[in-house]
C-alpha cells in the first residue's frame, strides 16, 4: 500500500474521529430540544446504566444513548446514579440529566399540611380539598358531617385498628378524633391516608396513665374529648383551660347547663363570641344553654392542651367565666350576679 494511500486513510480516519467527538461533546452539552416540557422520570431500584440510558432515549429526553453511555463511562457516574423520581426536560443537556441522577435530586414526594387546633369537620374538608389531596364529599364519607347522624355501617369502623375510638358512639362521625398538627404525607396520599394518620396521633397522645385516670373518674374518652373540643373553642391559655374545665365539670356535676357560645357556633357555623337570645333558644341537642349535660359530641379537634385541662381540671369557687374581647383575658366569675357584672363591664 502506498504512502499516499495511507496518508488518505488516517485522514479519513482523523476527520471521521473528529466528527465523532465533535457530536459527542455537542450532544452531552446540548439540549435535545428547545421546547421540551417537564416530564416525570423514574428510575427503578437496581436499573443499569443501559436501561435508564434506553428510558431516556425513549422518552425523548437524550438525543443518543450512545453518548449518555460514554459520558456515564468517561466520568464515571453510574454508580452514583439513585432510584427515584426525577423532573427532567429535553431543555437538559446529558451533563445535567446525569448530574440530577448521580445528585439524587428527585421530586419532593411528600408534602406538609397542618390542621389547625379548633378546626371543625368543615374546616378540615376544605382544606384536604385546597390541598387537592380529596374532595370536600369524598372525606365527609369516611369521617362524616357535623351535626348528622348515621346508621350502623354508613361510616368505615375505625375502632379496631384504634382504641381511642373504642367508647365512641357507632352514629357519630370522627368530630374531635382528628387530632390537630403537622403532618407529612405522600403527594398522591388519600382521605383515608390523613384521617388514619391523624387518629392514631391522637391515640398515641392520651397514654395509658391518662386512660387510667380518666377511668378512675367515671369517664369515658368520648366524654374528655367532647368537653375539651368546648374548651378549645371558649379559652386558649393552658392555664385558663384547666380552670374553664374545672367550672364545667363543675356545672355538669349539678345539671347546670354549661351555656357555651362555642356550641351555638358549631350548629350555626359561624365564629360569634356571644350569640343573641333568640339563638340561645335554637332546638339542637348541641344547644348547651337550653339542654344540660354535654352535647351529644366534640364540636371540633381539640388541642393536647385542652384534652389534658378535660382530664385534669382545676377545681375553684368559679362557675361562670367570660373573655375579655379586648384583650383575650378570661374573666371569672363565682355567682351569676358577678358574672353579670363583669358582662356588663366587658362585653358592653
Amino acid at each position: 500500500m502506498s504512502f499516499k494511500i495511507i496518508r488518505n486513510l488516517f485522514l479519513i480516519i482523523a476527520v471521521i474521529a473528529a466528527i465523532a467527538i465533535f457530536s459527542y461533546y455537542s450532544d452531552i452539552n446540548s439540549p435535545a430540544s428547545n421546547n421540551g416540557a417537564s416530564v416525570k422520570f423514574t428510575v427503578a431500584p437496581g436499573e443499569g446504566v443501559k436501561k435508564i440510558g434506553a428510558d431516556l432515549a425513549r422518552a425523548g429526553l437524550i438525543k443518543s444513548q450512545f453518548h449518555f453511555e460514554t459520558y456515564i463511562w468517561q466520568t464515571k457516574n453510574g454508580a452514583n446514579m439513585q432510584a427515584g423520581i426525577y423532573e427532567l426536560s429535553s431543555r437538559m443537556t446529558i451533563r445535567d440529566i446525569v448530574a440530577k441522577l448521580a445528585a439524587g435530586k428527585i421530586l419532593n414526594q411528600e408534602k406538609e399540611i397542618t390542621v389547625i387546633p379548633g378546626w371543625d369537620l368543615r374546616d378540615i374538608a376544605q382544606y384536604l380539598q385546597a390541598q387537592g389531596i380529596a374532595s370536600s364529599s369524598a372525606f365527609y364519607k369516611l369521617a362524616g358531617q357535623p351535626l348528622k347522624k348515621y346508621q350502623s355501617g354508613q361510616l368505615p369502623d375505625y375502632s379496631g385498628k384504634f382504641s381511642v375510638l373504642s367508647d365512641k358512639p357507632e352514629d357519630y362521625g370522627l368530630e374531635g378524633y382528628l387530632f390537630p398538627d403537622t403532618y407529612r404525607v405522600f403527594n398522591n396520599a388519600t382521605a383515608e391516608d390523613v384521617i388514619l394518620k391523624m387518629i392514631g396521633n391522637l391515640d398515641a397522645k392520651i397514654t395509658p396513665a391518662a386512660r387510667v385516670d380518666i377511668a378512675q373518674e367515671g369517664k369515658s374518652i368520648y366524654e374528655i374529648i367532647t368537653l375539651a373540643s368546648i374548651i378549645e373553642k371558649e379559652v386558649k391559655k393552658t392555664v385558663d383551660m384547666k380552670i374553664v374545665s374545672g367550672i364545667f365539670w363543675n356545672r355538669l356535676k349539678i345539671g347546670q347547663p354549661l351555656g357555651s357560645d362555642a356550641t351555638l357556633s358549631y350548629i350555626s357555623g359561624d365564629n360569634k363570641a356571644v350569640h343573641s337570645l333568640e339563638e340561645t333558644k335554637i332546638n339542637s341537642p348541641y344547644n348547651t344553654y337550653r339542654f344540660a349535660g354535654l352535647p351529644p359530641g366534640p364540636i371540633c379537634s381539640p388541642s393536647f392542651d385542652a384534652i389534658m385541662a378535660a382530664v385534669y381540671p382545676v377545681k375553684t369557687d368559679f362557675y361562670y367565666f367570660l373573655t375579655n374581647p379586648a384583650n383575650g383575658e378570661t374573666i371569672f366569675s363565682k355567682t351569676l350576679a358577678e358574672h353579670n357584672r363583669n358582662k356588663q363591664k366587658y362585653l358592653k
